[in-house]
């Protein structure tokens, strides 16, 4: 079970969110298999935007793949084209 959670919003336009979501699965089972502490990947969609949610041991290690190679030069690299805005991250921890 998680002890603390990485949430990250992304305004995508609609036309781009299968693009996006190729993304997501392309670098879920590397995000599991790799990052010290994950214990889960979702990808949720709204109307407005879309939100990956990240599970993981603690806040520490949320905060440790913010910094990581994955994060920076794969995810966010291949997800930059598609990005509207700044995307808004935020680091939850389970009471």
């Amino acid at each position: 079970m998680a002890n603390s959670y990485l949430e990250i919003t992304l305004k995508i336009d609609h036309s781009n969110r299968a693009s996006a979501a190729g993304i997501y699965n392309k670098y879920k089972a590397p995000f599991l298999d790799t990052i010290a502490g994950a214990r889960s990947k979702e990808l949720l969609i709204r109307t407005e935007d879309v939100q990956v949610l990240h599970g993981f041991e603690s806040s520490q290690q949320a905060q440790n793949y913010l910094s990581s190679e994955l994060f920076n030069n794969d995810v966010v690299a291949a997800l930059k084209p598609y990005l509207k805005d700044t995307p808004d991250v935020r680091i939850y921890t389970v009471a």
